[in-house]
């Protein structure tokens, strides 16, 4: 029985993303969120319960990426499929051809997640560190912005336009060749500060966020989760660009 126990965590994980998608098609964007980020925890224990339990195998590794491909690719691609039916749409784009076509584009975040997850399969290189956004920060980033700032992103400073330019960013940060940190096992101060100063600046902004936002706790701590996630992206780049200590 114990050798299906991580499997189930991470069909949990599936049916998560599924509601999670059911839920942005039906404009329900804090649900979507919320489904996501339950997603995520059990996506994070899935594999340290296989390895736990000693039954690691290939048909886990393979149903932990078709499940993060539903809930971290078409969940996030849902939520943005359904905000372009509701953002401005600039003057060059006022015709029926991209009111049709736009919403469309969001599936292309689904198919960078899929290669950005068959990449992470195949690449020795990413024990330590991920080389390129992992899909999981990649759709609470989203679902985070989407929840919590729709009235922002649907206003006339913001159109559709931005929104594709926004998501193709995205898009290219989930296969670039960008080392991003990876937080596995125990790390020093001499070794990674970068990292540290990283947790110690997201952690702030969770707070201060939670604590500054008039419009309740959630939504200060689901804005503050889409700029660390920001700030995240940022320090892993400055960071791949600094000399590494030597061991």
């Amino acid at each position: 029985m114990k050798k299906h126990i991580p499997n189930i965590i991470t069909c949990c994980n599936l049916i998560c993303g599924c509601i999670a998608t059911y839920s942005a098609f039906h404009h329900g964007y804090q649900d979507a969120f919320i489904f996501i980020l339950l997603g995520a925890v059990f996506d994070f224990f899935d594999g340290r319960t296989a390895r736990a339990l000693g039954v690691s195998g290939k048909l886990g590794l393979e149903l932990d990426s078709l499940a993060d491909c539903v809930t971290f690719g078409v969940a996030p691609s849902a939520m943005i499929f359904t905000l372009f039916n509701h953002v401005a749409y600039p003057s060059f784009m006022g015709s029926e051809f991209f009111f049709r076509v736009m919403p469309f584009t969001a599936f292309l975040m689904a198919a960078f997640s899929a290669v950005r997850l068959a990449k992470f399969n195949l690449d020795e290189r990413q024990h330590t560190e991920f080389i390129g956004m992992p899909t999981p920060a990649n759709a609470i980033f989203w679902g985070a912005l989407i929840s919590s700032c729709e009235a922002w992103l649907t206003s006339p400073r913001f159109n559709a336009f931005f929104l594709f330019l926004f998501m193709i960013l995205f898009c290219w940060l989930l296969v670039c060749e960008v080392p991003m940190f990876a937080f596995k096992g125990r790390f020093t101060w001499q070794k990674e500060k970068a990292k540290i100063i990283f947790v110690v600046l997201a952690d702030l902004i969770l707070i201060l966020s939670a604590i500054m936002c008039d419009e309740g706790i959630w939504i200060g701590l689901s804005r503050g989760a889409a700029v660390s996630i920001g700030l995240y992206v940022v320090t892993s780049m400055v960071a791949s660009f600094l000399p590494k200590n030597e061991e």
